[in-house]
C-alpha cells in the first residue's frame, strides 16, 4: 500500500512538473523543442533528470541514459584511437601516399628504414588480434609481454620523479627564515609543520620499535596527520562532485527553464 501511494505521489509530481513545463513553454518562457537549439536543449535535459532519477531509485529512464552514455563514450574513443594512433600515427609512416588525401601536410617521403621500423607495432597489432582466434591464443601473449614490459621500463623514471621524488622535495625546506633581516614566524612555523608531520606520519608506519612512550606519542600524532589528510583529500574530492552538480543544476534553472536570468 506505500509503495503504491509512493508512485501515485511519483506521478502527480510528473504530471505538474510536466504542465508547468507545457505552460512555461506556451509564454515563451523556455525555448521551444522544435526548433533546433531548443531540441539540443530539451535532450540535454532529459538525459540530466534520468541521472537523476537514480537518486529516487534504479529505473529504465537512468538505465537508457547510462547506458547511452557509456556506449556514445566508447565509440568516440575508439573513433578517436583508430584515427590518432591508426592513420596519424602508423599510416602515415607505412604508407604515407594511401593517407595523403585524408591528413594534410603528410611526408610521402618516408625512408624505407622508418617503413620497416614501423611494421613492428604493426605486427605487434596483429598478434595481440589473435587472442579472438579460436586456437592460438598464446601468440597473444608475446605482443602483451612486451606492451607490458615497455610500459614498466618507460614509466618508472616517471614515475619515481612524480610520485617519490616530487612527493619528498616539499619536506626539504629550511626551518629558519630570514626576510628583511628579521625572522619569518609564518613560515617558519609552517616549515615545522610540515617536516615534523611528514615524520610522525612516517614513523607509525615504523613497526620495529615498539609503540611506547615517547615514540608511542608522535606516532599518535602520526595518526592524526593522516586523518586529517584523508578528510581534506575526501573533502576535496565531495566538494568537485558538489561543483559538477551545481554545474548541472545551473543548466537545468539556467539554459533550460530559463527560471533564473544570468
Amino acid at each position: 500500500m506505500a509503495k503504491t501511494t509512493n508512485k501515485t505521489r511519483i506521478y502527480i509530481t510528473l504530471g505538474l512538473f510536466g504542465a508547468f513545463l507545457v505552460v512555461w513553454t506556451a509564454m515563451g518562457r523556455m525555448d521551444s523543442p522544435f526548433s533546433a537549439e531548443g531540441f539540443q536543449l530539451w535532450l540535454a535535459a532529459f538525459l540530466s533528470l534520468c541521472i537523476l532519477s537514480f537518486l529516487y531509485d534504479d529505473n529504465p529512464f537512468y538505465k537508457f541514459a547510462e547506458h547511452l552514455f557509456i556506449g556514445v563514450s566508447a565509440a568516440y574513443y575508439l573513433v578517436l584511437a583508430v584515427w590518432d594512433e591508426i592513420i596519424r600515427h602508423l599510416l602515415v609512416k607505412l604508407w604515407p601516399e594511401v593517407v595523403v588525401s585524408l591528413v594534410e601536410g603528410v611526408e610521402t617521403n618516408v625512408s624505407v628504414g622508418t617503413r620497416l621500423w614501423y611494421l613492428v607495432p604493426t605486427v605487434l597489432g596483429f598478434m595481440l588480434l589473435w587472442r579472438l582466434a579460436p586456437k592460438g591464443g598464446w601468440i597473444a601473449r608475446w605482443p602483451l609481454a612486451f606492451i607490458v614490459g615497455w610500459a614498466a621500463g618507460t614509466n618508472l623514471v616517471r614515475y619515481l620523479v612524480s610520485d617519490f621524488a616530487a612527493q619528498i622535495a616539499p619536506t626539504f625546506v629550511s626551518l629558519v627564515v630570514i626576510e628583511n633581516g628579521s625572522p619569518d614566524w609564518i613560515a617558519m612555523i609552517s616549515a615545522f609543520v610540515t617536516v615534523f608531520g611528514v615524520l610522525a606520519a612516517l614513523i607509525y608506519f615504523f613497526f620495529s620499535v615498539e609503540h611506547k612512550g615517547t615514540f608511542g606519542a608522535i606516532s599518535k600524532v602520526g595518526i592524526w596527520i593522516l586523518m586529517i589528510t584523508f578528510g581534506a583529500a575526501f573533502a576535496y574530492t565531495v566538494m568537485g562532485r558538489i561543483a559538477l552538480l551545481v554545474g548541472r543544476m545551473e543548466f537545468m534553472f539556467v539554459d533550460w527553464m530559463q527560471i533564473i536570468q544570468r
